[in-house]
């Protein structure tokens, strides 16, 4: 059976075996950030500020909060073998359940435990002009959104092609342009095939396919959509992500961006415009009124982490650095795909398996010829996704593509014929063959609807007679007995409890240092090009 779009990836992977370079494939980076609310053991969100003995939110490298006080974000150093992104996942989660006093972290995605926004607390970053400027466009997005909406819980995915892969690719494509023009051009066509493919990470993956009642407390709206599964909980019965879906990160005026995906220049540029064009309805909350900021700017985007995508090109900011900037001058360093939900059967939220499945299809969505996308490719693939999340596991469920209507389990199947010859090479000379293992079980629960986490989730719920909060409470509750039971080795805990202290040092020596007046560091901040 031949494939579409499949003539570059035979080409690519044939080059490499012949000159024996495919274990160049092996080589990306792989890192992790994974959010949990904070939950106290009765079940709602925690009221305490982020516990000190974590260290400070504002500086410590793979500690910090997102968007509410509650909302914990650890991430990993990007690691070669995803092991070892794992385990210090799993090491990041044991040293915090070593500094949580009668609270916990809260397994699943969407929120449990809330009462209306109120009940939401922003982050808080100190004093500094920094800090402060983190904490206001987080009191934008409430003004903008609400606060429920924001204390949704993910894991991103990053992800960096071997350093070593560029030069081979380079030379076997011998393109007329710059080999970093060449290294842009490739991560945006990536970006390109996973925004055609990236549906299936919620078919396989996705694990919110109901919601707590107490979600819509403050959009009370929304709850018309959905069906009833029990007293507490909604749900729709084929879903498997909603937090994918458009109760999530979604609304009218990011409905009308056209970021453009066709090339790095595009990209800033277009963003750049979001940033600086004035929106009425955001112009109506005002900027700073009687004297308190209740958002950084009344544009279509306050700055550039507003806009919500399933992938974002990334490149490391310096201080103060606008992440468009850091872009622009100096191209991608790697991707970060946002649509994983977390995984409410596994401590850390993710394993092994999922990590060499999101590796392998994303070297796929490289090698993979990538035709640029037009608005209506964009509307195509978004409307996919949004069948996806809302009903993926419906009997029969047509996607589009290329103008027509495809099933999809034939489509799935596809793509992961497309990643056998990549996960061929990315075994090496692992006798396990985990990534062949992996294509293997999730090419059964393409075939099996019935064996994806939302479907799990949903019959165990039914099963126990449970409430989807009581569930999620009961899963954080075996998370968190599994952590109590072990501790942090001694030379962790030290090297934890030291960055913990630095982070505090940090932050005291920043706030020490400042001497501009906010709105002046807000205007030079904003003027950076």
């Amino acid at each position: 059976m031949t494939h579409l779009n499949n003539n570059k990836l035979s080409t690519c992977l044939d080059h490499l075996q012949e000159h024996g370079q495919q274990q160049l494939l092996c080589e990306g980076l792989k890192g992790i950030e994974k959010e949990s609310l904070r939950i106290s053991k009765d079940g709602f969100i925690a009221q305490t500020p982020h516990p000190e003995a974590l260290g400070s939110a504002l500086t410590h490298p793979y500690i910090t909060t997102d968007y509410s006080e509650a909302l914990i974000e650890l991430i990993t150093p990007p690691f070669a073998d995803v092991r070892d992104t794992l385990s210090f996942l799993h090491n990041t989660h044991q040293f915090v359940y070593d500094n949580l006093d009668n609270e916990m972290l809260l397994a699943a995605s969407m929120p449990c435990g809330i009462d209306g926004d109120e009940s939401i607390p922003i982050a808080q970053y100190g004093s500094s002009n920094i800090g402060r400027m983190k904490h206001i466009y987080r009191h934008g997005l409430w003004h903008r959104y609400g606060r429920t909406m924001q204390a949704i819980a993910g894991i991103h995915f990053n992800y960096s092609v071997p350093e070593a892969l560029w030069p081979v690719l380079y030379a076997l494509e011998k393109p007329d342009v710059s080999p970093e023009q060449f290294k842009a051009d490739a991560y945006f066509a990536l970006i390109r095939n996973f925004q055609r493919l990236g549906w299936l990470i919620l078919y396989l993956f996705g694990a919110s396919p109901a919601i707590c009642k107490n979600f819509f407390k403050s959009r009370p709206a929304l709850m018309a959509g959905f069906q009833e599964f029990d007293p507490g909980t909604l749900y729709h019965p084929y879903a498997t992500s909603l937090r994918m879906s458009d109760i999530g990160y979604k609304s009218k005026n990011q409905a009308s961006l056209r970021i453009d995906y066709n090339s790095l220049s595009g990209y800033v540029a277009s963003l750049g415009k979001a940033i600086a064009t004035p929106y009425p309805d955001y112009e109506k909350i005002g900027t700073v009124v009687d004297g308190q900021y209740l958002q950084l700017n009344s544009n279509i985007l306050q700055i550039e982490n507003e806009f919500y995508s399933t992938m974002r090109p990334k490149q490391i900011a310096e201080s103060c650095e606008k992440p468009t900037l850091a872009l622009k001058r100096r191209g991608v360093r790697y991707v970060e795909m946002r649509s994983l939900d977390l995984d409410v059967f596994t401590p850390i939220g993710i394993d092994e398996s999922k990590a060499r499945f999101i590796e392998a299809l994303l070297l796929t969505c490289l090698l993979k010829d990538s035709p640029l996308i037009s608005e209506q490719d964009l509307r195509i693939n978004n409307a996919n996704q949004l069948a996806v999340a809302q009903f993926g596991r419906k009997p029969g469920l047509e996607l589009e593509r290329g103008g027509k209507k495809i099933l999809l389990q034939d489509w799935a199947a596809e793509i992961l014929a497309d990643m056998q010859p990549v996960c061929d090479i990315l075994n090496g000379d692992d006798a396990g063959k985990p990534y062949s293992q992996t294509l293997k079980q999730q090419q059964e629960i393409v075939g099996n609807p019935d064996l994806t986490a939302s479907a799990r989730i949903l019959k165990h719920m039914g099963h126990q007679q449970q409430q989807f909060g009581c569930f999620s409470l009961n899963k954080s509750a075996e998370h968190e007995q599994y952590f109590r039971q072990h501790k942090l080795d001694d030379k962790n805990t030290a090297q934890f409890n030291e960055l913990a202290e630095q982070s505090l040092a940090k932050q005291k020596e920043i706030e020490s240092r400042d001497q501009l007046p906010f709105d002046e560091f807000l205007r030079q901040y904003f003027a950076q090009s």
